[in-house]
């Protein structure tokens, strides 16, 4: 393609008018950043918000969660006049709930909404990982079909989707930027291509359907709906109700937008920024950071991985660079499906084995500069690799040992020794339940397709939004780049910290902390 033939993201994006969700997130507040500060010119950044007990209007989330964040300080210190200027004129707040019909805008309300936007971006979702099934279906399923029918509504306008690699399961090998198979159970494929997922949440329903019925307790019907979600995930051959759910929308919205204009994107383990806005900036505690946190609070000295494994983590401004990327193709190629992989492990892969060194090795030399992640200096101990079924023998009968001795204690000066064995293993348990699948990895992501992408933008576009994993420089991103990050935006300042898991696991709660891992709603 000669120079002239190169996608420009500024002339694709210009005047157009961009409709987000999931911006109250993570990747969202990163995305929106990025579009103030890169493309001045575009028409209209559109963000449907929903509102919650503390602010009622998506205005008042947006003044609140959004603007507050400390992802804009760039902004406000280089160019505060330009950026409150943009946010009045070309930012619009939408009050209204993705899973409802019409947005519960009414049908006027929707249809004025579609008049006023030509490209989608859809990044909300539940990234609880052991959700509830009834409101994992709702928020990462159903829901897309309302955001199909504003598509539609629009003029079969782009959407392009954020789903995640990990759509992929329990297959192992080489991962590619394909339609998913599933591990296990069998699901009807359609000759156009995709799964016919309908049935299948049919019978999901129903099954939601008898938990309901058959739960004598209100206070347990939550716990049985993740129990029922985390079962028939790894019955089709998915780890967590997230993949699982994931996987079954990339289906769902594949079918209803048959002739439209469909990117699906799927990122990997999204961590912290790599150079924008600024290095290290991130919000709560992510995957990788529950286990880190662990390690530094001196809670658990060791966790199941496989050592040798690739852990498929990408940088959270990368992410961001790809859905822009997508969304100006999109609107310069319409009419086509496509389907990109944000990852690492191809062509910059990392080892679970080698972060673990990486990280620690940069505790262990420059713990002080870390104050809040490690309040009480240098781990005393190595975190330390282990077989994830010798992990799962040895806590297994040290939870018995602990139970059957704890009646004893109860009558003995022993009952706060025992009180802090039993937290360290339910500490260990509850991390290995939650996170041990992405710690040992047996798949590769390959992202063929989205550096094919990337060769069609004009080399400006390439610089100012890279994806390429191979920039990563692995000792500096996960040494002081994440660290740091972590220890400044993630972390409050207290000089006493704990560890708090909570009896149902879908998140590791770590405390004192600015935001939260999950389950988290964008």
């Amino acid at each position: 393609m000669i120079a002239q033939d190169k996608i420009s993201v500024s002339q694709q994006l210009t005047g157009k008018r961009i409709l987000i969700t999931g911006t109250t997130g993570f990747l969202g507040k990163v995305l929106v950043e990025k579009l103030i500060r890169e493309i001045p010119d575009v028409g209209k950044i559109v963000l449907l918000i929903r509102g919650n007990k503390c602010c009622r209007t998506a205005q008042e989330r947006f003044d609140q969660e959004i603007l507050a964040a400390t992802i804009f300080d760039r902004l406000k210190e280089e160019s505060s006049s330009y950026f409150h200027q943009f946010c009045r004129d070309k930012i619009d707040c939408i009050t209204g709930e993705v899973t409802e019909k019409n947005f519960g805008l009414g049908r006027e309300g929707f249809a004025q909404l579609a008049s006023r936007v030509d490209i989608v971006i859809h990044a909300a979702a539940c990234v609880d990982f052991r959700d509830e099934l009834p409101r994992a279906l709702q928020i990462n399923v159903l829901s897309l079909l309302n955001i199909a029918d504003l598509v539609q509504a629009a003029g079969n306008i782009p959407l392009v989707h954020v789903s995640t690699c990990y759509v992929h399961g329990f297959n192992k090998g080489d991962c590619r930027e394909k339609v998913v198979i599933p591990a296990r159970k069998a699901v009807s494929r359609s000759s156009r291509g995709f799964y016919e997922v309908r049935p299948l949440i049919a019978r999901l329903q129903e099954k939601i359907k008898k938990v309901k019925e058959d739960c004598i307790s209100p206070d347990h019907l939550a716990e049985r709906f993740v129990e029922l979600g985390v079962k028939e995930s790894q019955r089709y051959g998915w780890n967590d109700t997230y993949t699982f759910t994931k996987w079954i929308g990339e289906q769902l919205i594949t079918e209803a937008l048959q002739g439209s204009t469909l990117t699906i994107v799927r990122p990997a383990i999204i961590e912290s920024t790599y150079r924008e806005p600024v290095p290290g900036w991130v919000e709560g505690v992510k995957v990788a950071d529950a286990i880190i946190l662990a390690y530094a609070r001196e809670r658990t000295p060791f966790f199941p991985a496989l050592t040798h494994g690739v852990i498929d983590i990408i940088p959270a401004d990368f992410v961001a660079n790809s859905l822009i990327l997508a969304a100006a193709e999109a609107l310069v190629l319409p009419g086509r499906h496509r389907l990109y992989q944000c990852s690492t492990g191809s062509s910059n892969p990392i080892t679970v084995g080698r972060m673990k060194h990486l990280l620690q090795s940069e505790a262990n030399l420059n713990h002080a500069a870390y104050n809040r992640l490690f309040p009480k200096g240098k781990p005393r101990r190595d975190f330390r690799i282990i077989d994830r079924r010798l992990f799962m023998m040895a806590m297994s009968g040290l939870k018995v040992a602990v139970t059957a001795y704890d009646g004893i204690c109860r009558k003995t000066g022993m009952r706060n020794m025992i009180r802090k064995v039993t937290e360290f293993v339910n500490t260990s348990m509850k991390l290995a339940i939650t996170f041990s699948f992405y710690a040992s990895p047996r798949c590769i992501f390959h992202n063929e397709g989205l550096m094919d992408l990337v060769s069609r933008f004009l080399p400006a576009d390439q610089k100012m939004f890279p994806v390429d994993a191979r920039l990563i420089e692995w000792e500096r991103y996960m040494g002081p780049i994440h660290l740091a990050g972590l220890n400044r935006y993630a972390l409050k300042d207290r000089k006493s910290v704990r560890l708090e898991v909570p009896e149902v696991v879908g998140a590791i709660n770590i405390s004192p902390v600015k935001g939260k891992l999950s389950p988290e709603v964008v």
